[in-house]
This record gives structure tokens, C-alpha cells and sequence, in this order.
């Protein structure tokens, strides 16, 4: 998920020229609705990089199409907030192209490009398996953990942690201290 957001930023810098005010941040709930929208998709296209070595009765060969459905519909009802925090992060002068659904079809064709054109296909086995686990969960919960992990590895890179140096900066709120 990392790259949706990487992708986010540099659709705020094409938008806005270098001078432009300092780039803002999304809170939890606004990254949420960015990986709900992008998510069908990229199950969609793992399910193809994934199909030819998995076996049919793997997970995500055997239940994807109920699965893809149900982040479909959640996706569909997501677009809003992330068309909303799209443009949060972008200058407002490009509004219009985000009351679009080429915004959407830009979002998530790059994020399907990022994410499963990285997939090892010795990983499948795993990704079915973390498939049949979030398979329950609702799909906002998904997209919820996605952004807590983000936070989690942006707070540790941001304390020196070598484990998680290639954790690009994005823009998710860091969380406010208890």
C-alpha cells in the first residue's frame, strides 16, 4: 500500500509547482478511503499473477470473485472521501479532473502497477493464505490495518529503525502521542 501513497504525492507535484504550500497530511480514515478504492483492483490483478501457481483450490483462486465483489462495493462507496482526500493533497486548480473517474482509473491503475508488479510469484502461497485471513474481515477494517501498518512503519523509520528504511515518506497524520 505504501506506493498508493508515494503515487499520491507525486500526483500533488504534478498538480502543484515546487513553490506551492507545504504538502498536508491525511488523516487515518482519509488514507482508508484512498486503499479501499484502489483495493479491488489490485486483488484483481494479484488473483492474475498469482493464478498459474496456485492450485484451483487455493483461496484466492477459489473464492476471489466473491471477494473482489465485496471490496467492489465498498470501493464504489469510498470514492467520494478519496476523491475528497485526493484533493487535499493536491492544488485545488485540478478539482475538476478529480470529479472524474479518470482520477479513479489513474489512482488505481498506478497502484495495481506498484503493488502487484512487485509480487514475487514464489509469494503467492503467502498472499493466498493472508487472503483467507482478511476474507471475514470488512473491508474497511483492511484498509484500516493497511494505514496502521503504514503509521506504524513510518514512526519506526522515522526513530532509526534499519528493518524498515526502505519505508517511503507519506502522507498519513502521524498519531498523536498518548
Amino acid at each position: 500500500m505504501k506506493p498508493i501513497l508515494a503515487l499520491l504525492l507525486g500526483i500533488s507535484l504534478i498538480a502543484s509547482p515546487a513553490a506551492a504550500q507545504p504538502l498536508r497530511c491525511l488523516q487515518p480514515q482519509e488514507a482508508e478511503s484512498l486503499a479501499l478504492v484502489a483495493l479491488p483492483d489490485i486483488l484483481r490483478e494479484t488473483v492474475r499473477t498469482c493464478a498459474t501457481t496456485l492450485p484451483a483450490s487455493s483461496f484466492v483462486r477459489a473464492n476471489s470473485a466473491p471477494l473482489i465483489a465485496k471490496y467492489q462495493v465498498e470501493a464504489d462507496r469510498a470514492w467520494p472521501a478519496a476523491q475528497r482526500a485526493l484533493l487535499k493533497l493536491s492544488d485545488p486548480m485540478i478539482e475538476p479532473l478529480l470529479n472524474t473517474q479518470i482520477a479513479r482509473q489513474m489512482l488505481t491503475a498506478l497502484a495495481v502497477s506498484q503493488i502487484v508488479g512487485r509480487i514475487d510469484v514464489a509469494d503467492c502461497n503467502t498472499i493466498d493464505r493472508l487472503a483467507s485471513l482478511l476474507q471475514p474481515l470488512p473491508p474497511r477494517n483492511t484498509a484500516g490495518l493497511i494505514v496502521t501498518s503504514l503509521q506504524y512503519l513510518k514512526a519506526r523509520k522515522a526513530s532509526g529503525a534499519k528493518a524498515v528504511k526502505d519505508v517511503p515518506e507519506l502522507p498519513i497524520c502521524a498519531e498523536p502521542k498518548r
